[in-house]
């Protein structure tokens, strides 16, 4: 055989497999293909083609490899069961841009399904390679890096702990510097993802100054890299008071509250989650965000969106209410009320109506004063409905009802309490009949109207066990009232009138 003709069957070769690992690439983008393709044990043809010496061939099988890992966990066990970790890490330290690239998207599909599979990639030194791979020069090898520790940080602590035992962090915080704004998004992602787990992994990402510029990034004209910096504020905000002081010191309000109105919906849920997070702690975080304008813009972009959207406002007017009566009258006084009425009438979704339930106990259960709002906004026998609803959610029965008792115990405006008479059950009774004893003896005009309204008759007919407390109740109301009236109008006492009329002789 000449040269010519070995040079031209090497050549021919190449063509070859250059042509195979294409076409399995390309059929790897289509979701129909896949099984197909599994079937047919490309896995084990893709391996060897991981090491050849052509870098073209191995940049496109990676991109086969990392299509088929991203479909479904069971490929990505296959891709794990094949031992293609090990080798694909080595060989990320040697090779050019775009198989580093390649090789982080493969990493990055494993390690996107499970913790079990992210582990896999840590056992087989990924993350060390990845991390490596952050002080590139070249940007988007930086952003696959970030990518693939972003979906293994995000499983749970020890994977995130992994991630940081590393040495990710400070250079996540330095491709926050860089100019390319998908390289920024990602950054400020992952270094979320790692933040959301413990106050410990949290307090890694701020000692590494994140916050400072995170918060230089909030009024960026890139809506995705906003939703990204909100998030991560977010995930460091929540685990304690010091880390939510912290963001609060960065002074990112009050111009995250201009957000509020951005066009982009993703940025304004991620606003409203930052400050639920920030005013769960304490009275005072409360009343920084109170000042600021940013209780009254969540009201007001409660009224904008609906369904999970919703969700982090409903809860922040909650938190915010809960602290104390001063805090929950500033609700009230920004019409929270009339808001939080509309979302558990318009939600459908049980999760979202508990946490409305949830929110107006926590606004009602202060004083009479903070009841009567609630209950002038006829939320009582909504709650009572949800409660009794035998489709309501267990959650939301339990969060209804004890809205319901905690508003109840609180409640002296009677015209709201007592439509609540008809229609409750016993364990609800109580509560109601018992705000109608410690209110009638005080009030005559509220006697009066009791008597004509057809209250106290509503009363003598509730059957009640002796010594209970609802009787007791009913013979605290009995006592406001002469007896004569008390006994005109209990049951079958017009019977007992027409007996006597049937044995009375005229003189």
């Amino acid at each position: 055989m000449s040269q010519r003709q070995i040079i031209q069957a090497f050549e021919q070769y190449q063509k070859s497999r250059m042509q195979f690992v294409q076409t399995v690439a390309d059929l790897a983008a289509r979701p129909q293909n896949i099984e197909t393709l599994h079937n047919a044990g490309v896995m084990s043809m893709l391996r060897p083609l991981m090491l050849d010496v052509v870098p073209s061939i191995q940049q496109t099988a990676a991109l086969a490899l990392g299509r088929l890992a991203d479909h479904s966990d069971d490929l990505a066990e296959a891709v794990v069961k094949e031992d293609i970790l090990p080798q694909l890490v080595h060989s990320l330290a040697s090779q050019n841009r775009f198989y580093k690239k390649a090789a982080a998207f493969v990493l990055r599909a494993v390690a996107k399904h499970s913790p079990e599979l992210s582990q896999a990639v840590v056992a087989s030194g990924g993350v060390d390679a990845l991390v490596l791979c952050l002080e590139e020069f070249d940007p988007g090898v930086k952003e696959a890096a970030a990518w693939a520790l972003g979906y293994i940080a995000r499983h749970n602590a020890s994977l995130s702990q992994s991630v940081v035992d590393a040495g990710a962090v400070p250079l996540l915080v330095l491709c926050l510097l860089e100019p390319e704004m998908a390289l920024k998004r990602i950054a400020a992602s992952t270094l979320s993802d790692i933040a959301k787990h413990t106050p410990e992994l949290a307090q890694t990402v701020v000692d590494t100054g994140a916050i400072a510029h995170l918060a230089q990034m909030i009024l960026s004209p890139d809506a995705k890299l906003k939703r990204q910096v909100f998030s991560a504020l977010s995930q460091i905000s929540k685990h304690s008071v010091s880390l939510a002081e912290m963001v609060i010191e960065a002074e990112i309000f009050p111009a995250a509250v201009t957000c509020l109105r951005d066009q982009d919906e993703y940025v304004r849920k991620n606003v409203t989650t930052l400050m639920r997070e920030v005013v769960k702690h304490t009275p005072e975080l409360s009343q920084v965000i109170v000042n600021c304008g940013g209780m009254a813009a969540v009201i007001d972009y409660l009224g904008d969106c609906h369904g999970n959207l919703r969700l982090p406002g409903i809860m922040m007017l909650g938190y915010v209410a809960a602290h104390s009566e001063s805090l929950a009258m500033a609700v009230i006084l920004s019409k929270g009320v009339p808001q939080l009425a509309l979302c558990l009438s318009e939600e459908t979704e049980h999760h979202i109506k508990a946490a409305t339930a949830w929110s107006i106990g926590q606004i009602g259960h202060h004083t009479p004063e903070h009841a009567k709002a609630v209950a002038t906004a006829n939320l009582l026998p909504k709650l009572l409905l949800l409660y009794m609803d035998a489709s309501s959610s267990e959650d939301l029965q339990t969060k209804s009802k004890k809205a319901l008792k905690n508003i109840l115990q609180k409640c002296t405006y009677l015209p709201a309490l007592e439509p609540l008479l008809y229609d409750a059950p016993s364990n609800i009774l109580k509560h109601v009949v018992g705000q109608f004893s410690k209110v009638l003896p005080h009030d005559s005009k509220a006697r009066r109207l009791f008597v004509t309204s057809g209250g106290l008759k509503t009363v003598q007919e509730i059957k009640a066990e002796p010594g209970t407390p609802l009787q007791e109740y009913i013979n605290s109301i009995n006592s406001c009232f002469p007896e004569e009236i008390v006994r005109y109008y209990s049951p079958g006492y017009s019977e007992v009138l027409l007996e006597r009329l049937e044995n009375y002789q005229p003189a």
